[in-house]
């Protein structure tokens, strides 16, 4: 097993993290179980997650990563005085998603969508599998990481059993500020049944407001838990998880799993890595995110209700 280094003071969201060792720590790495699907499935019902630390090829992943940087480049998002691969950003530059790059690439479809990843779902659930068309492809800059939130809220007009899978396309250090998720919050729905089974891009129709909000494609509600991770895991107990990640990882958990990220606290490099989702062919699938153009979360997606 790899030695881990101490986990540094960290920043969420702009919060400083309690570094007490009841309050933080590491994400357990099922890679010693990557081939024992019983044990596995097992885990992520106790867990709620599956690290799987050097499942993927790493040369396939840095080739994907490869594809992201050069169209980084192309867009005049990276600073040219650094080889591509660096991701070193000009200042103040980044993306919160890149959908099309995700889409042409063939080297990350091929990655997420093909060989060992859906391998590896289609032996975790049993059964054949599907997935989302579309791809969640970040390039973040520094500062601040994604705050607290679960995934249905975004993703939940089909089934409630499908899984996200969260891939680093490079290492990731501690300051550059990888994923982190809340230990145990995925049993806690005396915590989150108020919150969770919301949909983003459901409106009330009997309020203007909302509707004209909707009409223009806002959201009336964001799917956010909280803007201060110290003080939620404070209301949940449990650990906020993480670990330095490198290229070959991928950590996947379900939909009531709280999560967020740390602070990308580097100078000028981004954070690149992608949300995908697998699920059962048997089961219903939300399709805001099927097609070559999904809908996602534009008005076309918005559904009104009388509240």
């Amino acid at each position: 097993m790899k030695n881990l280094a101490p986990i540094p003071p960290l920043t969420s969201y702009g919060h400083d993290l309690d570094m007490d060792e009841d309050k933080i720590g590491q994400l357990r790495d099922s890679s010693d179980a990557a081939e024992n699907f019983p044990e596995l499935r097992q885990r992520l019902e106790e867990d709620g997650y599956l690290y799987m630390r050097g499942y993927l090829d790493r040369e396939k992943v840095l080739a994907a990563r490869s594809s992201i940087t050069s169209h980084l480049a192309k867009e005049g998002i990276l600073d040219p005085e650094h080889p591509n691969d660096a991701a070193i950003g000009k200042k103040g530059e980044g993306l919160v998603f890149m959908p099309e790059p995700a889409r042409q690439s063939e080297s990350i479809q091929e990655l997420l969508y093909s060989g060992e990843l859906t391998d590896f779902y289609r032996r975790l659930y049993g059964e054949e599998i599907t997935h989302y068309d579309f791809t969640w492809l970040r390039a973040m800059r520094p500062g601040k990481g994604t705050n607290p939130h679960c995934d249905l809220p975004y993703m939940g007009r089909g089934t409630h059993k499908h899984l996200t899978c969260w891939l680093p396309y490079g290492d990731i250090t501690y300051d550059l500020g990888g994923l982190m998720i809340l230990e145990g919050s995925h049993k806690r729905m005396d915590m989150l049944d108020k919150y969770v089974f919301r949909d983003v891009d459901s409106y009330c129709e009997n309020r203007p407001e909302e509707k004209k909000r909707a009409e223009e494609g806002g959201w009336t509600f964001t799917g956010t838990l909280s803007r201060n991770p110290p003080a939620l895991r404070d209301s949940f107990g449990g650990r906020w998880l993480t670990t330095e990640f490198e290229a070959g990882d991928f950590l996947t958990f379900g939909m009531f799993l709280v999560h967020a990220s740390v602070d990308n606290k580097t100078r000028n490099t981004l954070r690149i890595s992608s949300d995908s989702r697998y699920q059962k062919a048997s089961e219903q699938i939300d399709e805001r995110w099927i097609g070559v153009n999904p809908p996602g979360h534009t008005k076309a997606a918005k559904l009104g209700r009388i509240c």
